[in-house]
């Protein structure tokens, strides 16, 4: 097999050598365990793939505790410690990297291979940062295989490529690589931020919308929950039944022979739209007559998510800005469709406000999967005002939603690219285009 990139011979790197990267290791690479320990509430740390996040151990994520007896036999083939690089071999995030940074007891499952640097011939955050390049990702994908989920063998990693200039020439392009990437994650970091915080802006402006209203000084009563607060005189609480008819869909995937062919919004097209519209590229399948005309989508409509593997993702609300003739609402969503009086973008955006869906949050069921029942969502309370108020406050938070989201999607833009010359800045680095021959190591550091 060849390397699937060449050095250009230049003045840079004439001493550089492309190796396979078993040649530069102190050990052959290993794993954890493939047996499945028995998880305790204390305990040495167990860690697996979750663990690894942005290129460092996140230990909060570990998989749990062992006891110091399995520790000491899974350590026997596999004992971790620092300067070891850790990379996934299997599933969806395979040939995602980290380094330990601690001196911390700790055991690992199989789904991570652990990689240890002979010191000798190379720099264990060198190995580090050409492992989690552009250049070396490329043969992992180009590498792994497929069974129930994409993995990579430990031998096949062994035998992929490295290149590597003298051991001083390694410090120096490392020092040169950190003082660069703190520069662009300090950046990164700021825009993440600026996004947290219009985030919070647009919930603070929702809820202060739907509970409070638009009139200045209007005078206000005890709403008598807790979670809402005062709201004004004129607004009342009512329970979701009250304002809105609340269907709980039962429409599949399933093609089945016999019924009509129909566009089925799903969980996903609900769960990454604010509003549903026929742009959305909707997937085909069938619906009895009665499944058509209850949950046929009609401007104004509001759907919401009814289950998930988490708490805090369902009661994720969207509204229907148009009437969708051939789109149905599917299943894992609850259809709602207002009475008279009530306006359904305006209830989208109270369903939108953390502070009214923390009603659903305490009453949602699961083992494997959280679920919302059409009877608590009819029982949901909220705060509605006359319908003229309705309108002005669901054409504002309208206004004010398109600003953020437009900032929010320029700032992931920004952050997007600054990450891509992250990548080609290490790319550059290891594959011997950045010249710090001359450079002293205090200008790289």
């Amino acid at each position: 097999m060849r390397p699937l990139f060449e050095l250009e011979k230049t003045a840079i790197n004439v001493d550089w050598n492309v190796l396979k990267i078993k040649r530069v290791l102190d050990t052959p690479i290993t794993d954890g365990p493939h047996e499945t320990p028995e998880l305790l509430d204390e305990g040495i740390p167990f860690l697996s793939a979750e663990s690894i996040k942005k290129g460092k151990i996140d230990f909060n994520l570990k998989r749990g505790y062992i006891s110091r007896e399995d520790h000491e036999k899974y350590i026997k083939k596999c004992k971790p410690q620092r300067d070891d690089i850790f990379m996934i071999k299997s599933g969806a995030t395979t040939g995602n990297v980290a380094m330990v940074e601690t001196d911390e007891e700790f055991s690992i499952w199989s789904p991570l291979a652990l990689i240890r640097a002979d010191k000798e011939i190379i720099q264990p955050k060198y190995l580090y940062y050409f492992i989690g390049s552009a250049v070396f990702r490329e043969q992992v994908e180009i590498s792994w295989s497929f069974g129930t989920q994409q993995n990579i063998g430990m031998k096949v990693i062994e035998n992929l490529f490295i290149s590597i200039p003298p051991l001083h020439l390694q410090e120096k392009l490392v020092h040169y690589i950190e003082k660069k990437v703190v520069q662009i994650d300090k950046l990164i970091e700021m825009k993440e931020l600026n996004i947290k915080l219009l985030e919070q802006l647009r919930q603070s402006i929702i809820t202060e919308a739907v509970t409070k209203g638009l009139i200045p000084n209007v005078k206000m009563k005890d709403s008598g929950i807790e979670w809402i607060g005062e709201i004004p005189e004129h607004w009342e609480i009512k329970k979701i039944k009250n304002i809105a008819n609340v269907y709980s869909s039962n429409v599949d995937k399933k093609s089945v022979e016999g019924e009509k062919e129909v566009l089925l919004c799903n969980y996903v097209d609900v769960y990454y739209n604010d509003s549903i519209t026929a742009d959305i590229n909707f997937m085909k399948a069938t619906a009895k007559d009665e499944q058509i005309k209850t949950f046929t989508l009609k401007k104004h409509d509001v759907i919401i998510t009814k289950d998930s593997e988490s708490p805090k993702d369902i009661a994720i609300p969207t509204w229907v800005s148009q009437d969708l003739d051939g789109v149905v609402c599917g299943y894992h969503l609850s259809l709602i469709r207002c009475f008279e009086n009530t306006l359904g973008h305006y209830l989208y955006y109270t369903l939108e406000s953390n502070q009214i869906k923390e009603q659903f949050y305490t009453k949602a069921n699961g083992v494997t999967r959280f679920g919302l029942s059409k009877e608590v969502i009819k029982n949901g309370l909220i705060a509605i005002p006359p319908f003229n108020e309705q309108l002005e406050i669901a054409e504002m938070l309208n206004n004010v939603n398109q600003e953020v989201r437009s900032t929010v999607e320029k700032l992931k833009m920004q952050i997007e690219k600054l990450k891509e010359y992250r990548q080609s800045l290490i790319y550059e680095a290891v594959t011997g285009k950045i010249d710090v021959r001359d450079m002293e190591l205090d200008e790289v550091r």
